[in-house]
């Protein structure tokens, strides 16, 4: 039996879950398959499960996080739901706020609300959103908005309030890289930052983080989510088999210009690829932590050793669902993770 992971240096695994619609399913199976994982999690000791915000994606299921993330906190008792995230600049800050505020009220003490600097991924959808690539440049502002709806303390309309979201002390995470990252130090809120294929990077963006940071009422101390993807398997290359249908649609993303649905890992290693394809395939393979249970050990031992995190959250996707509850089944045993017991 492998050593667990040195839990005084990473105290908390969480999940992701990004609703991918599966070949020859349709997108309600994939939001339902959400609600069914997240009851897994809670069973496996998983301190969070949050979901995503994506729009006009035919793989991506999860729309509208804040829906999305009712369904899953009605379904479940103990763990804590969120949203990983909701990007800020295609929204209104103080409707961000009145839908948390919503979402806290219905299920006190379990609702974190995490938001991002992204905008539409296309003109087109930028436009049926009445949003411009300039609104990201704008989160900071907007950030500063939202959480003076959360407290009461927004000034450009006195007269209006954010009922029910006022007064309520939901957590608020900031999803970011670069410059995100600043901006969740400025503003004194725990950091969520990935992906692990970039380790230097992260590191270096955790640092500057840690070194920024500015203590306020909702976070007085840094506090750093590390998120990737991590797929632990009884050999590594069955691990590795798990990466295989997220990187094919990563892959076709990048050729195509479209998400697709994901495809079996057998259907997408038989595939013809031009040379393009296997280049961006590969490289869509590459640098996530995979394998036994004592190497991803091994792995995460490393992370940890970087970026010091506090938190990380695994944000695995692939076709096959046992396969994907057998890698979290495994990597919450590797990390010690009590289970749940019936009340």
């Amino acid at each position: 039996m492998p050593s667990c992971v040195d839990t005084g240096v990473i105290r908390t695994l969480s999940l992701l879950d990004r609703s991918r619609v599966r070949e020859g399913h349709p997108a309600s199976r994939a939001l339902r398959d959400t609600v069914d994982l997240a009851r897994a999690a809670e069973e496996l000791g998983y301190r969070r499960f949050w979901v995503s915000e994506h729009h006009s994606v035919p793989g991506v299921a999860g729309s509208a996080p804040t829906v999305l993330a009712a369904a899953v906190a009605a379904a479940t008792r103990r763990i804590r739901v969120g949203t990983g995230g909701v990007m800020l600049p295609n929204h209104r800050p103080m409707v961000v706020a009145e839908q948390f505020g919503v979402l806290e009220s219905l299920f006190p003490g379990r609702i974190d609300m995490g938001v991002g600097r992204s905008v539409g991924f296309t003109d087109g959808i930028r436009r049926a959103l009445g949003r411009d690539l300039g609104d990201a440049d704008r989160f900071e502002e907007q950030l500063a908005e939202l959480l003076g709806w959360l407290d009461g303390t927004q000034q450009a309309h006195p007269q209006v309030h954010a009922h029910p979201a006022e007064g309520l002390r939901t957590p608020v995470y900031v999803l970011a890289t670069g410059e995100g990252a600043g901006i969740a130090a400025r503003a004194g809120l725990p950091l969520v930052v990935g992906d692990l294929r970039t380790r230097d990077r992260l590191g270096a963006a955790v640092a500057a983080y840690r070194r920024e940071f500015r203590p306020s009422a909702l976070a007085p101390e840094p506090y750093v989510v590390v998120s990737g993807t991590v797929a632990v398997a009884a050999t590594e290359q069955e691990a590795r088999r798990i990466l295989v249908p997220e990187a094919w649609a990563l892959a076709q993303s990048r050729v195509r210009g479209s998400f697709p649905p994901l495809r079996p890992a057998e259907g997408v290693e038989a595939l013809p690829m031009t040379a393009k394809e296997r280049e961006l395939y590969e490289a869509a393979l590459t640098g996530h932590v995979h394998g036994t249970e004592e190497q991803v050990a091994a792995q995460l031992s490393e992370v940890a050793a970087l970026t010091g995190a506090d938190e990380l959250l695994v944000t695995t996707s692939t076709y096959d669902r046992t396969a994907l509850l057998d890698s979290f089944t495994r990597l919450a045993r590797l990390a010690g993770l009590p289970r749940a017991t019936t009340p």
